[in-house]
């Protein structure tokens, strides 16, 4: 194998390229990235820098010119030709390579009927940062459209450059499918504690207005006013570009659990693909930070045919919401149990433990940051028959 594409230039194809260098491949490295950036890194675009308290040179992942790669920056994938064993882009360019890692990762979903209103943004690159932080230099009326991590986020960001904010969430409790609905339920309490209202359990409907965002109308008929909406609301894998390429495509790439496709010289990693998680015993699509930067030295050695790296590591997030941390490890299924073992919900600093069987399967810390590393640290995949 002379000559490798990484499809992606975000922090899971940079890994991927770091992770071809130290597993001692010396040929050809091609990154393909549809941004016209360089990787970059997106956990604070929704933090700091709307505040204004990073920039865009602070958000600049380190300079790697020492691992020789080939950028193709602002062209995206069009084909993946496996019989040809090459890569098509928008350019028109056609990339004849040996092996590639699909790190094409994924977009922002977009709310209905949003296409002609100005004012309205989703947030998942440093363009549609930038975009929402011009608009944030102002103060106004922001509804945030989803109460997921990334509204949250907004949410906190916005509060604390003065806008009046509301968070509209259509579940009954935010939060409710990675952390259960009790404590869903307590993370949510910080909006209500630094002047956000939260309305749960009412979708949006629609939203009004002529050339720019003037109202979100929910699904019992009440019209919130907004100067400026920002949607939360998921995102979509970038695999159209792989169809008629032989690969297995159901929300994601499938992919075994060591990143390996259905096809020979092709691996697949990062929020694209859907893997077999030990933690949570199926298949599953992980879009957290962790993940991108550990798991494609796994899929880099499945390509080069050598001995995957340890994949037991429980998944892990964060979010930083109104000045507190939370932190959550492992993976929480319907029916498990859950206990505070450490702290007041009350005083906002918690550790609760989620269990399945008599076994510790996930942790979730409230400004418990060193409580939560050590039972972080002692989570392992359940046994399936438990």
């Amino acid at each position: 194998m002379q000559k490798v594409a990484i499809v992606g230039a975000a922090l899971a194809g940079l890994a991927a390229a770091r992770a071809l260098r130290g597993q001692s491949f010396t040929g050809q490295i091609i990154a393909i990235g549809a941004e016209r950036h360089h990787p970059y890194d997106r956990p604070p675009l929704s933090k700091d820098f709307l505040t204004g308290a990073c920039t865009i040179d602070d958000l600049a992942l380190s300079d790697d010119d020492d691992l020789g790669i080939d950028w193709r920056l602002g062209t995206a994938a069009t084909r993946l030709d496996p019989r040809g064993r090459s890569v098509h882009l928008t350019d028109g360019q056609e990339i004849p390579v040996d092996g590639v890692v699909i790190a094409t990762g994924a977009r922002a979903r977009r709310p209905a009927h949003a296409d002609g209103l100005a004012g309205v943004h989703t947030l998942r690159t440093l363009d549609d940062a930038i975009a929402l932080r011009d608009e944030l230099r102002n103060t106004g009326r922001l509804v945030v459209i989803g109460a997921g991590f990334i509204g949250a986020e907004v949410a906190s960001s916005a509060r604390s450059l003065g806008w009046d904010v509301t968070v509209v969430e259509g579940l009954p409790t935010p939060l409710a499918g990675p952390l259960g609905t009790e404590m869903g339920a307590l993370c949510a309490q910080l909006h209500a504690d630094h002047g956000v209202r939260l309305k749960a359990g009412t979708p949006v409907s629609a939203l009004l207005g002529s050339d720019r965002i003037e109202a979100v109308e929910l699904a019992d008929g009440t019209r919130l006013p907004a100067d400026v909406v920002v949607a939360g609301i998921g995102a979509i894998p970038n695999v159209e570009w792989l169809a008629g390429s032989g690969l297995t495509i159901d929300g994601g790439v499938v992919t075994d659990a060591a990143g390996a496709t259905g096809l020979p010289a092709v691996v697949a990693t990062g929020d694209c693909a859907i893997a077999f998680s030990p933690f949570a015993g199926r298949a599953v699509r992980s879009e957290h930070w962790t993940h991108a930067l550990d798991h494609p030295a796994t899929a880099v050695a499945t390509l080069l045919g050598a001995a995957a790296p340890d994949t037991g590591k429980a998944p892990y997030f964060w979010s930083d919401q109104y000045g507190v941390r939370l932190q959550f490890a492992g993976h929480r299924e319907p029916g498990d149990t859950v206990r505070i073992v450490e702290g007041d919900p009350e005083q906002r600093s918690f550790l609760a433990v989620y269990e399945r069987g008599g076994h510790p399967v996930a942790v979730l810390g409230m400004n418990q940051p060193r409580l939560f590393t050590r039972w972080r640290r002692q989570l392992r995949a359940v046994p399936q028959e438990a």
